[in-house]
């Protein structure tokens, strides 16, 4: 089963796709945020058309003790919304220290702080995403 995973971000939307197996995720773009969610959620829907995907996986920064925090909400919101304009499966995954893991890993490969800005966020999405197929898929919270 091919999954996209996308770590939403107030500025950027990490995006990521996993292999047509579901076994390995990589890291594929980034959506800039417009202010203009249809145009934004409408460029995904082309993605997930696109990539062929037949689930979409939306990082859920939870609060470190798994609960939601405001940031967490929004990101539900937006994910259902997302659900609701398009044709395949829309779940939240948790993804708390994501995008911490993506940093340590473009640093350890002696990234300028410059060139990791412009990837961090799909590199992210990647390591949500892996850690989703590693999970064995699970289509709850």
């Amino acid at each position: 089963m091919r999954a996209l995973g996308l770590d939403l971000g107030s500025k950027r939307i990490g995006v990521a796709v996993s292999d047509s197996d579901g076994t390995l995720a990589m890291p594929i773009e980034v959506v800039r945020r417009s202010g203009d969610r249809g145009r934004e959620h409408r460029e995904i829907a082309g993605l997930v058309e696109e990539w062929e995907a037949e689930i979409v996986v939306v990082g859920l920064p939870l609060n470190m003790d798994g609960s939601e925090g405001e940031m967490a909400k929004k990101y539900r919101s937006e994910a259902k919304a997302l659900g609701d304009t398009l044709d395949v499966p829309v779940v939240p995954y948790d993804e708390r220290l994501t995008t911490v893991t993506a940093e340590r890993t473009l640093m350890e490969q002696e990234m300028k702080a410059d060139a990791r800005r412009t990837v961090v966020d799909k590199v992210a999405a990647a390591v949500m995403l892996q850690s989703w197929l590693d999970a064995g898929m699970p289509h709850g919270r």
